[in-house]
């Protein structure tokens, strides 16, 4: 059974960083794509960041050289690098993950999910 843990969520103020984790657990595909993907209340869950079993990365244009994606060696851990946070970055960020044996697709094409955690940047 696939799971996926996401941590690290928190309250900071603006200019403030934050790292997110995903454990992910009973996935063995090797070729997937993961992601982080965001939800601000009131809002529709958009992409934050993508990347490939080849290590090849995909942003929002409004976290594009502030959020860095990545993981390790094992693809057991997502990370999402959070820096330079504004308000706007407030929601609650989501770690998804999709068998693929190319390019990440699209947000709906994600299966699995984990539950999620707050990140909250106040002014």
């Amino acid at each position: 059974q696939i799971h996926l843990v996401e941590a690290g969520g928190g309250s900071v103020q603006a200019g403030g960083s934050l790292n997110l984790s995903c454990a992910v657990s009973g996935y063995n595909y090797q070729r997937r794509c993961m992601g982080w993907f965001r939800q601000a209340p009131g809002n529709e869950r958009q992409e934050v960041a993508t990347i490939d079993s080849y290590g090849r990365a995909r942003y929002a244009n409004s976290v594009t050289g502030r959020f860095t994606i990545s993981q390790d060696s094992v693809q057991t851990n997502l990370y999402l690098a959070m820096n330079h946070l504004v308000p706007g970055d407030t929601a609650m960020y989501y770690c998804a993950a999709v068998r693929t044996t190319g390019s990440c697709p699209a947000m709906s094409a994600f299966p699995y999910w984990g539950q999620g955690t707050q990140v909250t940047v106040s002014s």
